[in-house]
């Protein structure tokens, strides 16, 4: 069996026009042959990703989700640019094929990029993939080297600085997914009113502006088939900007489940980091902070942030369920998600002060 991420049927209601995707392609790509074929890639629950397949080339593109969406969320032109403007500076990036703005052949905006074939890690490994655990110490180390390189890129002298606006990242953050919660809150789930309050009075300023990834963990990295420990790509660049580097850190922790976490925490691991081996999130602060040579006397708000971050995410997410905009099974336990996490972070922040 082959441990390589591979393409499944595409999920209901998710289908794409194949005669309307082939006409495009064809005329945008000299030398395509045999019938077009799609199919879907199972991880994400934000856009879409499918896999294009002809006799000859294969290809991947990338959806906006169906249903209603966030203001200025899920913008394909955007991401399309960032990705582009990384591919000379960063060599983790697919490269880009097309983007399309016609709504009228699928829906939807849309782009295109070469497939990039190796090994993604979702909720466990791969069947067939055993990595003893100072393997996984390595990939966690390549992993946060990978992010220490992107923080540390030059990205004023290109056409990424457009990405950069004025004012205080922090602040700028904090007050648009405090937003976006407020307009995606459901009838089920809580306020979070004391965690955006405490968020508030302990926000720091940013520490430095960098090019951030904002979406950073496993599931968005690929690792080359016959090592493991090597990352050949990083994709999903849907929110990636000009911000502070310890917010894409902190963002980055909200994913990361250990074997010790309650029950609640491991139904939502979305990536094997509760194997002997992998860093502890201590261990990750850490190995990071020396790495990008950076000092901070406390890391709670970052962490707090970024788990509110997510329950944002996962909120908008549920909000198109619970209004019959998706019939996505996989979202229907997202608002018991939101209502466990605000326990969760209000605990945290009781330990913190």
């Amino acid at each position: 069996m082959s441990v390589l991420d591979q393409a499944k049927a595409i999920r209901e209601g998710e289908e794409l026009d194949v005669g309307a995707i082939a006409d495009y392609l064809q005329q945008q790509i000299e030398g395509l042959e045999g019938a077009l074929r799609i199919s879907q890639f199972p991880g994400g629950a934000s856009n879409l990703t499918y896999l294009l397949e002809f006799d000859n080339r294969s290809f991947v593109l990338r959806r906006p989700p169906f249903g209603k969406k966030a203001k200025s969320a899920h913008d394909m032109g955007r991401e399309f640019t960032v990705m582009q403007g990384l591919q000379e500076r960063y060599p983790y990036v697919p490269k880009m094929v097309a983007f399309c703005q016609d709504e009228q052949i699928i829906g939807s905006e849309f782009y295109v990029m070469e497939r990039l074939q190796g090994i993604i890690l979702r909720t466990d490994l791969p069947k067939g993939l055993d990595l003893e655990p100072s393997k996984l110490t390595h990939l966690c180390h390549s992993m946060l080297d990978r992010l220490v390189e992107l923080h540390q890129l030059d990205w004023q002298s290109t056409s990424l600085k457009s990405l950069c606006r004025e004012g205080d990242f922090v602040e700028r953050q904090l007050k648009g997914w405090s937003d976006r919660y407020q307009k995606a809150r459901t009838d089920d789930v809580p306020s979070y009113s004391q965690v955006i309050q405490w968020l508030e009075k302990n926000r720091p300023g940013q520490i430095r502006q960098c090019l951030v990834h904002n979406d950073y963990r496993f599931d968005n990295l690929v690792l080359q088939a016959d090592d493991p420990g090597k990352i050949i790509g990083v994709l999903d660049w849907e929110m990636a900007t000009i911000g502070d580097p310890l917010m894409d850190l902190g963002n980055s922790l909200a994913y990361w489940i250990e074997a010790n976490d309650p029950p609640p925490l491991q139904i939502m691991r979305r990536q094997p980091t509760h194997l002997p081996g992998m860093l502890s999130r201590k261990e990750l602060v850490s190995y990071y902070l020396d790495k990008a040579g950076l000092e901070i006397d406390n890391f709670d708000f970052y962490a707090v942030f970024g788990i509110f971050r997510l329950v944002a995410i996962i909120q908008q997410i549920y909000y198109r369920y619970y209004h019959g905009q998706t019939q996505d099974k996989r979202f229907a336990g997202f608002g018991q998600m939101v209502n466990f996490l605000d326990g969760y972070l209000q605990n945290m922040i009781g330990q913190s002060a």
